[in-house]
């Protein structure tokens, strides 16, 4: 490569800053320019958010402590997501824990007891009960242990998306990132078609030899000017909007996002150092936006408060391709799954860091295009089934909302796949190695959702004695029985046996 390659950015924000940071950092070792521009009349949507224990990654391939940025971005910890009133009781709640590496110990017993569950036996199956981060949440404690610790413990964070997209345009431009602050007029192309080169309101002109679209749901390159059709999840998945607001920080800050549902929707809390965020995602055709935030003030207890209520529209779905001729997506623009299991900067993530390995194996070039685009566009799919399945199950019966979110039979092959092997009593787990479909949500994930969701049968009549009587019955009979043939005092002998057991 004789001239550096030049990558020029198109918009800021959290994926933006994500992916000048990913490339400087992956292509180091090559001559490489790169340019970001972002306007500073658009801003970032999210108003605190969190993230999968993935985040924890990108942070440590760029070697950024948790003290330098963390402080910066009133970010806290997340070991848990927990889902209140989605099996249709306002009392009930399950958990989705991060999973670790001390939980390859009670995994498989999760699994066990899920299966004996469906058989109709009365097991617990309760999923925080079997995994670290559930204890960890239910304790409130975080997720750091000593230093001799001998197991990795995952977890992810909250965070203030403003603070962070600052924090990492100051990381990357001190890895030799050009910033510039403006506005595109216009996008030019190529006689094959290809991006040339973008030109701003003040005239200036960004050549380049590579772009990156993370101009939000616009999608100003790849949408607009390269022609790329987007697929909507809309039939099934019906939310496209939502109201936040701030309220105060909590006092005792916990380490998980609540998710809990509302009339047509449900709303999340996220709690920051210096605030709590919170918002309601619905579909606005089944509420409009001022009754959607009269609900949710309502809930919050704000509804004499002039605290300012932001309203958001979300597109959810995918591009039918994220990299196309010399230019690839990242963030809104290439795609969005509703904010649910917060896998979007999962997807950012994973996004570029695909990329970057593709396009470096091809030597730069567009070789691995189809290759990579395949695998995007297949997680963005997986993701949707799981979310999917969350509405699928649900047990309200409060509003059309979630009636109609049950009675949805828009499910893909795999979902359906997924949902009549686990009604079957069948090894969901083989089933997700069948589908290699456990790098986007693990057997453990899964479980958590249809065990947390209770999807059993009613549990049989007849059930196996207990275990304190079976302990009592082993007393009565069988020790009565041993200890009879022998010539040493009953008593006697029978405590020797239960101090030794």
């Amino acid at each position: 490569m004789n001239q550096p390659l030049r990558i020029v950015i198109a918009g800021g924000g959290t994926a933006g800053w994500m992916a000048a940071n990913l490339l400087a950092h992956r292509f180091a070792a090559i001559p490489i320019n790169i340019t970001l521009i972002e306007s500073k009349d658009i801003g970032t949507i999210g108003v605190g958010e969190g993230s999968t224990p993935t985040l924890k990654r990108f942070f440590q391939t760029l070697d950024i402590a948790e003290h330098q940025w963390m402080p910066a971005c009133h970010a806290t910890y997340k070991v848990n997501i927990k889902f209140n009133g989605w099996s249709g009781d306002d009392n009930a709640s399950y958990s989705h824990p991060f999973f670790s590496q001390l939980d390859v110990h009670s995994e498989r017993s999760f699994y066990v007891n899920a299966l004996t569950r469906r058989l109709g036996l009365d097991v617990e199956t309760t999923p925080d009960r079997f995994f670290m981060g559930g204890y960890l949440a239910k304790k409130n404690l975080a997720p750091i242990p000593s230093h001799n610790f001998p197991f990795a413990i995952e977890y992810g964070y909250h965070f203030d998306s403003h603070k962070l997209s600052e924090f990492l345009k100051q990381h990357a431009k001190r890895l030799g990132v050009e910033h510039i602050e403006g506005n595109i007029a216009s996008v030019g192309t190529s006689a094959s078609g290809a991006i040339s080169h973008l030109t701003c309101k003040d005239g200036q002109v960004l050549k380049g030899d590579f772009f990156i679209d993370c101009t939000g749901f616009s999608s100003l390159l790849l949408q607009k000017t390269l022609n790329v059709p987007f697929m909507s999840f809309n039939n099934n998945l019906f939310n496209d909007s939502a109201v936040v607001l701030a309220t105060p920080a909590i006092d005792h800050m916990p380490v998980e996002t609540e998710s809990s549902t509302m009339s047509n929707g449900w709303c999340w809390q996220i709690p920051l150092r210096n605030r709590t965020g919170n918002g309601y995602v619905y579909s606005q055709q089944y509420q409009d936006k001022d009754k959607a935030e009269y609900e949710l003030r309502n809930k919050l207890n704000l509804l004499d408060s002039d605290v300012e209520a932001r309203h958001l529209t979300m597109r959810v779905g995918q591009c039918e391709q994220h990299w196309v001729k010399n230019c690839l997506a990242v963030g809104l623009s290439q795609g969005f799954i509703e904010p649910l299991e917060a896998t979007a900067l999962h997807l950012v993530q994973i996004t570029i860091e695909q990329f970057a390995t593709y396009y470096a194996k091809g030597n730069y070039t567009e070789k691995y295009q189809q290759h990579f685009n395949s695998d995007i566009t297949e997680r963005f799919e997986r993701i949707r089934d799981y979310i999917v399945c969350h509405y699928k199950l649900n047990g309200r019966t409060d509003s059309q909302y979630w009636m109609d979110n049950r009675e949805n039979m828009q499910l893909s092959e795999s979902l359906l796949s997924l949902l009549d092997v686990w009604y079957r009593k069948g090894d969901i787990v083989q089933e997700i190695k069948r589908q290699d479909i456990g790098k986007h949500f693990s057997a453990a994930s899964w479980h958590c959702l249809l065990a947390g969701y209770r999807v059993f049968p009613q549990i049989a009549q007849h059930q196996p004695a207990s275990l304190e009587e079976q302990g009592d019955l082993f007393e009565e009979n069988k020790l009565s029985t041993f200890f009879n043939r022998c010539s040493l005092n009953f008593e006697k002998q029978k405590t020797l046996f239960t101090s030794t057991v």
